[in-house]
């Protein structure tokens, strides 16, 4: 009898191990008719207006997000968080009023900084791979569809005479002696001298911001009013006026950074409206996303970890990755492999780049259970691909980040595969090896598709809230 009992308790030992493992062994599926529907909607709108100057803002409707998906095809259905601009006004949260006796003289409800909420889209149309929003500049404002970027601070638009070289943009180049806002920054002033002190014969402040990728902006250092919506506005905003502009920005009329740094957009906003911004880049599986300035109510499934600074480093948001699971499966790689460089996020580059060894070890577990779908040659940095052509559904391991003090995040779908092609059912698995000369990790912004993330500058942490767009 005891013999039996042991033997029966090893039964149900075996089948909650089994239990647990499958539990771990999770998995995400499109099916193929979501995937390639509405190929004949794929093409993406022009990116030359033909109206001879900036439209109005606000008082013209904005250039309207892509109803489909430019890459996949896919209709586009609205975010709830997204607030159409112009006409419609950002609704605030109703005030929360503490419950009090009712001898108590009655308590002003707790007052928080207002927050703006704008649509953010894919950049597809633009011709980038980036996230794009429209914003106003100068007074009467216009309307400029511009790149958003954590991992970098001064804002930029194009800029008449462009003395140097303008490339092609979406809207006409922002012309700063039709603005009664706009004001260069004089040598010898210390915004001047914050960013770099260089001056041109006329003693107007010039700046020069380079990037990774070898694109490069140089111009004025200039003061203008920015709309980040028809109801607010940053007076005195320092921006880069730029008249020597080139490499890999598409046809977007500038940038806005996000950066930790005094001249981004979340540092000169967060005296009004709180040092706190999130965004959520749409999904390719049919959503469109937002981008909010301010504290806004979230969902308390939000799984915050903490920022990590690089003084070296100052004005990016680093987080530490310490593991890697697929599919249940934790890859095999020391936390140290992750942390002796740091991993930074950043919504301005598109890909992950893990260290070469974490890389690998992914790399290959996908490879192992994706064996049932016929390979298809490398793209470009993407050398483990797919044709899903004939496949009723794709099935791929769900991929799971996870930081030094507990927090996870679970990449969507997309942030799994990426297909770079909307004409053909070709996936390739979205991340590569991080290049020598890169300082550090990077998770990119296809990774951060369809999720929520918090930027709580104040509290120095990061939330992520999956499905969120």
């Amino acid at each position: 009898m005891a013999s039996h009992r042991s033997l029966v308790r090893l039964l149900v030992l075996c089948l909650l191990c089994a239990a647990s493992l499958a539990e771990k062994r999770r998995y995400l599926s499109v099916s193929i008719n979501e995937l390639l529907s509405s190929k004949a909607h794929v093409d993406c709108p022009p990116t030359k207006k033909s109206a001879p100057s900036a439209r109005p803002f606000p008082g013209l409707p904005f250039p309207p997000a892509p109803s489909v998906d430019p890459f996949l095809g896919i209709p586009l259905a609205p975010s709830p968080r997204a607030v159409p601009f112009p006409g419609i006004p950002f609704a605030p949260a109703p005030p929360i009023v503490p419950r009090i006796p009712i001898s108590s003289p009655p308590a002003a409800p707790p007052t928080e900084p207002p927050a703006v909420t704008i649509p953010d889209s894919s950049g597809a149309y633009l011709d980038t791979l980036e996230f794009v929003v429209t914003v106003g500049f100068g007074t009467p404002g216009r309307a400029y569809a511009v790149v958003f970027d954590t991992g970098s601070d001064l804002s930029w638009i194009q800029c008449q005479p462009c003395s140097g070289h303008c490339y092609k943009q979406h809207d006409p180049i922002f012309d700063p002696t039709k603005s009664a806002s706009y004001a260069a920054v004089p040598c010898g002033h210390p915004e001047c001298k914050a960013a770099g002190g260089d001056c041109d014969p006329k003693g107007t402040c010039t700046y020069t911001v380079e990037y990774g990728d070898e694109s490069s902006t140089t111009g004025v250092l200039s003061h203008e009013t920015l709309l980040p919506d028809s109801q607010h506005a940053l007076h005195g905003f320092v921006f880069g006026c730029g008249e020597k502009n080139s490499g890999t920005f598409g046809n977007v009329d500038g940038l806005i950074g996000f950066g930790r740094g005094k001249f981004s957009l979340s540092s000169q906003a967060a005296p009004s409206l709180g040092a706190t911004f999130s965004y959520c880049l749409p999904s390719r599986n049919g959503t469109q996303g937002y981008l909010t300035i301010g504290t806004t109510p979230v969902s308390n499934q939000v799984a915050y970890t903490k920022m990590v600074q690089k003084p070296e480093y100052s004005s990016f948001y680093f987080v530490e990755l310490v593991s890697i699971d697929i599919g249940g499966y934790v890859l095999p790689v020391p936390p140290t492999v992750f942390t002796s460089v740091g991993t930074l996020l950043d919504s301005g580059t598109i890909l992950t780049y893990l260290p070469k060894e974490a890389y690998t070890s992914l790399r290959d577990r996908f490879r192992f259970t994706m064996k049932q779908y016929k390979p298809a040659p490398a793209q470009d940095i993407l050398d483990t691909c797919y044709d899903f052509t004939g496949q009723p559904a794709i099935f791929a391991p769900a991929v799971s980040f996870k930081f030094s003090d507990g927090a996870v995040f679970d990449l969507d779908f997309f942030g799994v595969l990426l297909f770079p092609d909307p004409s053909v059912a070709v996936g390739c698995l979205a991340f590569a090896a991080r290049p020598s000369t890169m300082p550090f990790n990077i998770v990119g912004n296809t990774q951060q598709r369809s999720a929520e993330v918090i930027y709580d500058v104040a509290a120095e942490k990061i939330g992520f809230v999956p499905a969120s767009c």
